[in-house]
Order: structure tokens, then sequence, then C-alpha cells
């Protein structure tokens, strides 16, 4: 099978096409032919050398994807050859076969192509387990989503106003904020000239937020605490900021705040398959009943895998960028 290779530590240019042998499903293990592959920020740091995979994942990138199921291991009873399925993975996205543990597969929601399904499963679970399952969302909260034009951020401000929260976003640009605007957000801060303390305090007439997703991790850090209302939520699931800064307990002592950290790719595999029932079971009638739907940027053949980590490198795009095989 083709899979895409990281020769060695570096830049787009070391992604090569190369070939390694058709992986067998195992015990309760589900292999599907992969129609598309969906890239993230992970995905990037591993090509560094920065983010090695797991034990026991293959050595090549990718962390979701959608295709058809072809075969079945021992023990697995729910799915079967021909079923159009979407996976969170550890590794080994960009490829053409995968191996799945049958709890981290998902059905392609009625309404989604096979393609775009591969937007769906890294950027679903890690919202609903982190706003939702740590976090605690509640309806009439409010929600900062930083990076809001993101894969995640696109999916955090849906989900959000699917519940009845409140989201404020913020992103780099005025086309960026007008496609959040368009998927619901109520708030649009542009970090570049903006102070999103500031302006996020005055539109909710002081109260601040309940609940901040952040990917910037220190540069962010002191900021997020003072933007937080009494009894707020921090969960940072990112460090593009820097991973050390220093923590007045104090803020959160007066506000009786909490600081959340999570990744999802370190999880075991009963972690992982608990996420996606929850999120079969909440986030996928949503999908189907259209208030939350996958937002992608661009879809590009398997054979652009460099172009497209440079397209999150540049961070001009919003929601997804997706490899396809053909």
């Amino acid at each position: 099978m083709r899979v895409v290779q990281v020769s060695n530590p570096g830049g787009p240019e070391v992604l090569a096409l190369a070939e390694e042998p058709d992986p067998r499903p195992g015990i309760g293990e589900v292999l599907v032919a992969v129609a598309a592959a969906g890239v993230n920020r992970a995905d990037l740091l591993q090509r560094q050398g920065f983010y090695p995979p797991p034990a026991g994942a293959p050595s090549w990138p990718g962390l979701e994807v959608s295709g058809t199921v072809l075969e079945v291991g021992p023990q697995v009873t729910e799915w079967g050859p021909g079923d159009l399925v979407c996976a969170l993975l550890s590794g080994g996205g960009y490829a053409e076969r995968v191996v799945v543990p049958a709890g981290q597969l998902l059905p392609v929601p009625a309404g989604t192509s096979l393609v775009d399904a591969a937007a769906l499963p890294e950027v679903a679970c890690t919202v609903w387990s982190t706003v939702f399952l740590d976090a605690g969302l509640r309806p009439g909260e409010w929600l900062l989503v930083h990076g809001g034009a993101s894969g995640i951020g696109t999916m955090a401000t849906q989900l959000a106003r699917a519940v009845g929260a409140h989201v404020a976003v913020t992103a780099g640009s005025a086309a960026k904020l007008a496609r959040c605007a368009e998927l619901g957000a109520e708030v649009l801060i542009n970090y570049r000239d903006e102070d999103f303390v500031a302006t996020l305090r005055e539109a909710t007439a002081g109260h601040g937020a309940d609940v901040i997703l952040d990917n910037q991790g220190a540069a962010y850090l002191a900021r997020n605490l003072t933007a937080l209302a009494t009894g707020g939520r921090l969960v940072v699931i990112g460090l593009q900021g820097g991973r050390r800064a220093e923590l007045d307990l104090s803020v959160l002592l007066a506000k009786r705040a909490s600081v959340h950290s999570s990744s999802l790719r370190a999880r075991t595999t009963a972690e992982k398959s608990a996420i996606v029932a929850q999120v079969r079971e909440q986030v996928w009638p949503l999908i189907v009943d259209g208030a939350v739907r996958p937002v992608v940027h661009a879809r590009l053949p398997i054979s652009e895998a460099a172009e497209a980590h440079r397209i999150l490198e540049r961070s001009d795009h919003v929601g997804k960028v997706l490899l396809t095989f053909s």
C-alpha cells in the first residue's frame, strides 16, 4: 500500500510516498480502505520530530480517516465489509489502508460525503471530551475559542451554539472572523489588533468566559485567567504559544476557577472508545440534522501531502485540510 513517510525530521519537503506492507486486523480490530485522511497540527509536529507516535502505532502521520471496511478481525460484531466509516487513530492515517480498534470507528453521518467525513473524528472527539466532558459547558454559558477558524474552532463553535451556549472567538483576519460568524460565533475578536480580555468583558457586560478553549498555552495563560468568569474553566489543548508560564494561583482562588489540560492521542484505547461512543450518541445526531457540519478548506490528493502541511503552517485556512486517495 502507499503511505506518506517522513524521511527524516524537517520541513514539508521530507514527506514522500512510499510502499509498506498491507496491515491485517487482529482481535477487536477493523481494516479500512482509506478514502481520505484529515491533516492536523499534531502531524506537523510529528514531521518535525517533536511528537513521536505512541507505541504500536505506525511511523507515518495521520490521526483520522474515512473509508470503507474491508475486513474485520475476531470478536468484531458491529462492523462488516462494505460499511462506510470514519475513525479516530493513534497514527498511520496517511495510508491506503489502516487497522483501527473497533471502538474507535464511527458510521459516516447521513448527508456527509465519505471524503468529508474524514474531517470529523479528531475535532469532534477533542471538542466533546474537553469542552463538554472536562469543562462541562452548559446552555447559556459563554465559550471563548482561540483559533476560531481552525478545525477545532469551527467544530467547537457549532457544538456550543447547538446546545444553547454563547460563543466568542479569536482569529487573525476579518475574513476568518466572518466565517466564524457564519457558524454562529457572536463575539468576533481579531487578536492582531484587539485585546480579547477587554473585548470579551465589554461584550458580556463584565461576566467573562465560563469556558475557554485554548491552543496557545503559555503566551495566553495570564490573560486567559483574567478573562475567566467566576467559576470559569480554562482548557489547554495546544502549546503554539509556548509551554512555560507563571500561574497566579490567587486569580484562580478569587474566581474559584480551574485549569484543565487534555491530549487525545495519548489516551488508552478504552478511553478513546468511550469518547467515541459519546460522540456518536451526542454529536452525530446534530450532524445528521444539519446543526453541525464538517468545515473543509481543501481536499488534496495524497501526493500533495507537503502542500497540505504548508497550508496549515501558513494558517490561512478555515476548517480542515484533507488528503484523498483515489
